[in-house]
């Protein structure tokens, strides 16, 4: 009896120390969406001048496993033209292609774009749009 509880210690011991060690080994990170930039800041803009209203977002793939795109929508008046639908290998870039349209008025530019992804842990990661449309004094 004192054999087979020695034994089972052992085995329970080895068992640890083996899901141990390979706890320390190379840790995989899965799909990771990395936004080249976190934000895009227009800064101040004119009422008289304001730009053309259509983005590129471009990112990355920085995780070691396909990045899959489930989800791609913004807010407050801004369209997502395209995203792609197909799997982003590890490295590869991409592009999400937005537009919005600002009024000639003074206002506060305050915008977002959530991306729905495949990462077990943390599957959305946002963008920002931001600035200030002013009138010329």
């Amino acid at each position: 009896m004192k054999r087979m509880i020695f034994l089972l210690t052992a085995v329970f011991a080895l068992g640890t120390l083996a899901v141990y060690a390979d706890d320390q080994g190379e840790e995989r990170k899965g799909p990771q969406l990395t936004f080249e930039q976190s934000r895009y800041d227009y800064g101040t803009i004119y009422v008289d001048d304001i730009p053309e209203t259509k983005l590129d977002i471009k990112f990355s793939n920085t995780g070691d496993e396909p990045l899959i795109l489930s989800n791609v929508r913004a807010c407050c008046g801004t369209r997502v033209t395209s995203w792609p639908r197909e799997p982003i290998m590890p490295g590869e870039e991409e592009v999400i292609k937005i537009e919005f349209r600002l009024a000639p008025r003074p206002q506060r530019i305050s915008r977002s774009v959530t991306v729905n992804y495949n990462h077990p842990e943390r599957p959305t990661e946002r963008f920002r749009i931001t600035g200030q449309v002013v009138e010329r004094e």
